[in-house]
């Protein structure tokens, strides 16, 4: 494997502390609030413990050796139904471009349905512009509100994708 070669797999332990700078990075890169965002998640400094349960994944990417990005599946919070959420999908720049986002949607998207989710949904920020265009493009459709209670008051657009 090169080392320009980027991988996508679940996430281990060692990787903690990785994932944690790269979403921070990424959301300081787009000026996004850090209250009422991923960016106060106490699941961000374990995100291995995290998602270590049933009906749980994350998925980082590799290159080199660094962690540039990572994605996951979670039943949503605060939700009566089974409908999951798509959790912490963020891209450092040397990610973008790529089809990166692509693989790691197919990926995510199919462990959701294998999991038995009826629906997937997910909280982005108007101003995502790439990222909305990839949920538009695998079939999320924007609704008029949330759903469930994620705590992240400040994403104020709403998506919904049925599996």
């Amino acid at each position: 494997m090169s080392k320009d070669t980027i991988v996508i797999r679940e996430i281990e332990q060692k990787d903690n502390p990785k994932i944690a700078k790269a979403i921070r990075s990424v959301l300081i890169e787009f000026g996004v609030p850090k209250v009422g965002t991923a960016y106060e998640d106490k699941a961000l400094d374990c995100m291995t413990e995290t998602y270590d349960q049933a009906r749980k994944i994350y998925y980082v990417v590799e290159k080199a050796g660094e962690i540039i990005g990572g994605a996951g599946i979670s039943p949503l919070d605060n939700y009566n139904g089974n409908v999951c959420e798509l959790q912490k999908m963020y891209f450092m720049p040397e990610a973008r471009g790529k089809g990166v986002g692509s693989k790691m949607m197919e990926k995510c998207l199919l462990f959701a349905k294998d999991a038995g989710f009826d629906k997937c949904y997910l909280e982005t920020m108007p101003y995502m512009d790439a990222a909305r265009k990839l949920y538009k493009k695998v079939g999320f459709e924007f609704i008029d509100k949330p759903m469930g209670n994620t705590g992240h008051y400040s994403c104020t657009v709403w998506m919904l994708k049925t599996l």
